[in-house]
């Protein structure tokens, strides 16, 4: 994985500003961090940690992971509705095929994680 560019991702944080019309001071209010901080990472003293990109992306849904860390995709980052999904064999329906004998015992669905091939990803729970 190659390292951050510090230019680009100060970049990135002064979109981020810009686009909810913040302030450097209410910014770091917002992700609760100290205006300092924010001052040394917009000057390039200091380099942003992994608690700091957390708390951005943490605060702001419509800020990707991969676009603050590397540019990718796109911001602000529109949550897509997924389409409906594909029936395919489950690992229940998998297992009852391998044990007919298995009684009737009912599995229910946790939860459903969708992957996306920008690294990102989002969970349901029935």
């Amino acid at each position: 994985m190659t390292m951050v560019n510090s230019e680009e991702f100060i970049k990135r944080i002064e979109k981020i500003v810009d686009f909810y019309s913040l302030t450097a001071s209410s910014f770091a209010d917002k992700i609760d961090v100290q205006r300092s901080s924010i001052s040394h990472l917009l000057s390039g003293r200091n380099k942003p940690s992994l608690e700091f990109v957390l708390k951005i992306v943490d605060s702001f849904a419509e800020v990707n992971l991969y676009w603050l860390l590397y540019g990718k995709g796109s911001f602000p980052h529109k949550e897509e509705k997924p389409s409906t999904p594909t029936p395919m064999k489950t690992s229940a329906k998998i297992s009852e095929e391998k044990s007919p004998t298995k009684t009737n015992s009912k599995m229910n669905v946790e939860k459903v994680i969708l992957f996306y091939d920008d690294g990102s990803f989002e969970s349901y729970h029935p």
